[in-house]
């Protein structure tokens, strides 16, 4: 994957998978993501691999404080998801400025469809230009809901 940063304030946005700090996005996903809560960190760890990966870093230190992992064939579909800023980064936009490097970088793939599931942060998707499926009784599920 070709790195693609991009500044948002005092943050990078990479898509470097070499910076992400997978010990950090495990802490923060299963202690404190209502959706991941437990997951292991084998289960992360396989979830990263097989993932497109972006993490936001402070400029000045290389600390990461935000990450956002897409699942995709790169030529049809993608679901964005496991999507977490730091509290302490939170309030800046950078969740916004985040999911909008997401979308910069799957654009040239000329995908059919971006999804992703929310139970608190649609006004954030909503920025980015997510809205409501049109036909939400079409889509089906296998495993929890």
């Amino acid at each position: 994957m070709n790195d693609s940063s991009t500044l948002h304030g005092a943050y990078e946005i990479s898509a470097d998978p070499a910076r992400i700090d997978a010990a950090r996005v495990h802490q923060w996903l299963s202690t404190d993501a209502y959706w991941a809560l437990g997951r292991s960190r084998a289960k992360q760890d396989a979830a990263i691999a097989g993932s497109l990966n972006f993490g936001a870093y402070d400029a000045s230190s290389g600390e990461q404080v935000a990450y956002a992992r897409v699942v995709t064939d790169r030529a049809t579909f993608a679901w964005l998801c496991d999507v977490y800023v730091s509290p302490a980064a939170r309030g800046g936009g950078l969740g916004t400025a985040l999911v909008d490097a997401v979308r910069a970088y799957l654009e040239p793939f000329g995908l059919r469809r971006v999804l992703l599931a929310t139970a608190d942060a649609h006004g954030l998707y909503a920025k980015a230009g997510f809205k409501a499926l049109d036909a939400p009784e079409d889509w089906m599920a296998l495993g929890s809901q």
